[in-house]
């Protein structure tokens, strides 16, 4: 197994790597949010470097635990150079993640642009994920699945730091909460355990979750403006969730 990107040595120092990676940014992001405060960036190296890690291990065990059921991983698959893109996206999440405990309306306008910036190039990198999977011919059902937990594990942490910067109401929460209440719902209802076609309009409207959640950080643009970008983009996934329920429910009854 010598050399492949799934050997065990191949995992650690990935994981290692882009816990390193997540730290760096989430200390970058804290410094430009509270040059005044070393300590913050201390503590939010710490913080990404962690969470990156526990991510990291959940899905090297979710690939493995997937090996052999039905479209998942087969087993003795390689983790997959798409994985590891996602796996990149979930560092760039975890970095912002660590601005949490510090956010607030007195963020400095230079961590606002850096963390509008990173988001961009996580969001450009969601659809190359895929690509790449199907290039390569790895892709998988833990692969899309993973993928579609770091894009609402991302959606939940920029929703929540437009709240604490004071961007939205807490109403924006539901934007980042709505994908976890569904598997909640799942849990009570079996029709919505059912697996969902592709869909065009659930890509266009997380295009535009995303989109909406780069502009609630970018300073320059008049508040009310960000404010509506937020609202339009609840209100467009909530109409996208209505459709699936429904669907989910015709197609049991």
């Amino acid at each position: 197994m010598a050399g492949r990107d799934d050997s065990v040595g191949a995992l650690v120092a990935g994981g290692i790597a882009l816990a390193l990676l997540a730290g760096a940014g989430g200390a970058a992001l804290a410094r430009l949010g509270w040059p005044d405060d070393p300590g913050a960036a201390v503590g939010a190296a710490l913080t990404a470097g962690q969470l990156q890690l526990v991510v990291h291990l959940l899905a090297v065990v979710g690939h493995r635990r997937m090996g052999g059921q039905a479209g998942g991983a087969r087993p003795g698959e390689r983790f997959g150079w798409a994985n590891w893109i996602t796996m990149a996206r979930a560092a760039v999440a975890c970095a912002i993640a660590a601005q949490l405990s510090l956010a607030g309306p007195a963020l400095a306008a230079p961590a606002l642009w850096a963390m509008a910036a990173a988001l961009t190039a996580a969001l450009a990198l969601d659809g190359v994920d895929g690509w790449v999977a199907r290039r390569t011919g790895t892709a998988s059902a833990f692969g899309a699945r993973f993928d579609m937990e770091i894009d609402a594990a991302t959606l939940l942490v920029v929703s929540a730091l437009a709240w604490q910067l004071g961007v939205a109401g807490a109403w924006v929460l539901a934007i980042g909460l709505m994908r976890y209440a569904f598997v909640v719902a799942g849990g009570a209802w079996a029709a919505l355990r059912a697996p969902l076609p592709e869909s065009a309009r659930r890509k266009a409207v997380c295009v535009v979750q995303g989109a909406a959640l780069v502009a609630a950080l970018v300073p320059a643009l008049p508040l009310a403006l960000r404010q509506g970008g937020l609202a339009l983009a609840l209100a467009l996934l909530a109409w996208s969730f209505a459709v699936d329920v429904l669907w989910l429910a015709r197609r049991r009854g």
